[in-house]
């Protein structure tokens, strides 16, 4: 536990190199390594290293308990998102899919933003965004998901609601989160850009 506080501190300082090395002594006591695997992938994606970050990911999806595979993997799929290497991400985000639970409506939503990034037609969007909004995932990074995917359909007034609760939720959370989700907040942040100069 103090390791994971000092991890923390130095995430919420930004000194994601240090964070590095404390996830991986924390590694060594061999203690929900899933969890300190994602803590390490985080550290890795901040620090602009996504390579790093996915290897870590697939050792979290690996290790851990089936209850946590899914999000280790949706995990994954949203960093690879962010990089741009859709194909990756849409691979990821569908295995995800297949292990989630309750949080499904999300990895679908997500995996359906991929495939629209990488220029796949996705039918059904309607109802993936009623679902992913009904659902609780909806109502924190979800809002990113819907959102976007509200963008993509041509909802310009839905997608800005979403982009900007995404935004204000985000901006009120601790250091850790919002450090962690920058580039949800820049890509929020060009959407709502290209909506207002419509």
């Amino acid at each position: 536990m103090l390791l994971r506080q000092l991890y923390l501190s130095h995430f919420a300082q930004r000194d994601f190199e240090r964070a590095f090395n404390v996830a991986v002594q924390a590694l060594a006591l061999d203690v929900l390594p899933d969890v300190i695997h994602q803590d390490a992938a985080r550290a890795k994606q901040a620090a602009g290293d996504a390579e790093a970050a996915v290897g870590h990911l697939r050792l979290a999806a690996r290790l851990g308990p089936p209850s946590r595979k899914a999000f280790h993997l949706w995990t994954m799929g949203s960093v690879l998102f962010l990089a741009r290497r859709y194909k990756e991400a849409i691979l990821a985000l569908s295995r995800a899919a297949r292990w989630g639970t309750t949080d499904k409506p999300l990895y679908l939503g997500h995996l359906a933003l991929a495939k629209l990034a990488a220029g796949a037609s996705v039918r059904g969007v309607d109802r993936l965004i009623r679902e992913l909004d009904r659902c609780p995932a909806g109502q924190g990074y979800g809002q990113f998901v819907l959102g976007l995917l509200s963008h993509h359909v041509g909802r310009a007034e839905q997608a800005r609601r979403y982009l900007e609760r995404f935004v204000s939720r985000v901006s009120r959370s601790q250091p850790s989160l919002a450090i962690s989700l920058e580039g949800e907040m820049d890509l929020a942040r060009q959407a709502l850009g290209l909506q207002s100069m419509q």
